[in-house]
């Protein structure tokens, strides 16, 4: 059964989902990739603001191809989340609460997701095309400069993403692994 989520991703809802779980996820989810997590970092550094709000947040890991004529943006497929480890727990420490991506995440990023009640999805790799289709609307929020890889605000309906890490710290990618090797 598919669940339905909306944001802002409140800790409530966070605590209710479980490794495995598949959902559609509606509401404003922001785009930002590793260039941009850095200077997000930067920011928090120099004792800035974010250019959203972060608290019960959701990032997509994504840097969507241009937009063909008539579509609201391009291609939209998920990058590799290991590469947002090292900006991801002072993130999550200031109240983010989901992030989409694909691949495996750190011990530190786990640790803290358990600490802070956070979340983690996975989206389909390979599947930038039909991902994009969830996405209803697109707005260039900062960093303009980073092309792709600039924060964007993305009004998102029934975007399908399947819980990988929930807030207890179980791990799809382990649970699934360890059912084939006892077979």
């Amino acid at each position: 059964m598919v669940q339905k989520i909306v944001t802002p991703l409140t800790k409530e809802t966070v605590a209710q989902l479980k490794a495995g779980d598949l959902v559609e996820i509606s509401g404003v989810v922001y785009a930002a990739r590793d260039a941009a997590h850095k200077r997000m970092i930067e920011l928090l550094d120099q004792g800035q603001a974010l250019p959203f709000d972060i608290r019960e947040s959701v990032i997509y890991y994504v840097g969507p191809s241009p937009a063909k004529p008539g579509h609201v943006i391009g291609s939209a497929g998920p990058t590799t989340s290991e590469r947002m480890d090292a900006f991801a727990p002072r993130l999550i420490e200031l109240g983010l609460s989901g992030m989409i991506g694909k691949g495996f995440r750190s011990r530190e990023v786990i640790e803290t997701m358990i600490r802070c009640k956070a979340v983690y999805f996975g989206a389909i790799g390979g599947a930038g095309a039909l991902i994009s289709a969830s996405i209803k609307s697109e707005k260039l929020l900062a960093f303009p400069d980073l092309g792709a890889e600039a924060i964007r605000e993305l009004f998102v309906q029934d975007f399908p993403a399947i819980v990988i890490i929930d807030s207890n710290g179980n791990n799809l990618y382990e649970t699934e692994i360890q059912k084939y090797r006892q077979g």
